[in-house]
């Protein structure tokens, strides 16, 4: 594996601020992001969307032009859904959802990814692709898993009932006090990792609940998480599927139902991360 960070020479490169994805004619080696930093691992950004033709204008603007590929996953959307997305970034890998729910939707866009970091984003327009530097930018330095958050220092919402501001503060600290989790938010579903943690984590859930159960999945399969300071802006257009009680009591279900195993992951705290050991290798 070659280095992860690149420096780059010169802020003249056109590719480094195209506004859409980039053409074979300037592939390289490496992904200028900036005009200092660029990467080599190829970024996937997988799209779960059901009937968000009028979102995907505003999400496809805010996504980076050096990302590797955008991987929609269609839930049988109704309207002009996957022809707006094919519009708006003619290279968008289109997948048809097999069943049902949030859950389902990306472990299919999961399994469709070629890239090695992947990038799960909604489609309502509530999440800035614009963040997406950050959460490659932890990767690349070392961990595993970037998980976004609202209540992290420099994090905020737009889009949060008081009751599901209560819910998520009382689940978290669940999950914080039986997994040994150190985590700010819990339920939300902007988040980054590399491929192969998929291999540890097993995601067998098919609705809302699957942001909760990586996010306990990652800590018992001790993986290095880093929590991402992430903004949450109102749904653009159309309402959300999701329902505060219900899904709160199907998230709670899945925390009930994970075992923990505090004293394997203190353990693995005493071991090097591998992923560290080959950063500082290459480094070297």
């Amino acid at each position: 594996m070659s280095s992860v960070l690149h420096p780059v020479s010169t802020g003249d490169d056109p590719s480094i601020t195209q506004s859409g994805p980039p053409d074979d004619s300037t592939a390289r080696a490496y992904r200028p992001i900036s005009s200092h930093l660029a990467i080599t691992p190829p970024v996937s950004v997988v799209i779960p969307a059901m009937n968000e033709a009028e979102n995907l204008p505003y999400v496809f603007k805010s996504l980076p032009g050096w990302i590797h590929e955008v991987v929609l996953v269609d839930g049988n959307s109704t309207d002009a859904t996957v022809d707006v997305a094919r519009e708006l970034w003619p290279g968008v890998r289109v997948v048809e959802q097999r069943g049902k729910g949030k859950g389902d939707a990306l472990i299919t866009g999961f399994e469709a990814c070629t890239g090695d970091i992947i990038v799960m984003v909604d489609a309502d327009g509530s999440a800035d692709g614009g963040e997406i530097v950050s959460y490659v930018s932890a990767l690349v330095s070392g961990a595993d898993f970037a998980k976004g958050s609202r209540f992290a220092n420099g994090g905020g919402t737009d889009d949060m009932t008081l009751i599901r501001r209560l819910g998520n503060r009382a689940l978290c600290a669940v999950v914080n006090g039986k997994f040994g989790a150190r985590y700010t938010d819990l339920c939300y579903g902007y988040n980054a990792f590399w491929r192969h943690c998929l291999d540890k984590i097993e995601l067998d859930c098919t609705g809302f609940e699957v942001e909760t159960l990586m996010n306990i999945r990652v800590v018992k399969a001790g993986l290095k998480v880093q929590e991402i300071p992430s903004h949450e802006y109102l749904r653009i257009h159309g309402t959300s599927n999701l329902r505060a009680v219900r899904d709160g009591l199907r998230v709670l279900r899945v925390i009930l139902a994970e075992r923990s195993n505090r004293r394997a992951l203190r353990r693995r705290a005493t071991r090097p991360s591998p992923l560290l050991d080959t950063v500082r290798g290459e480094a070297s």
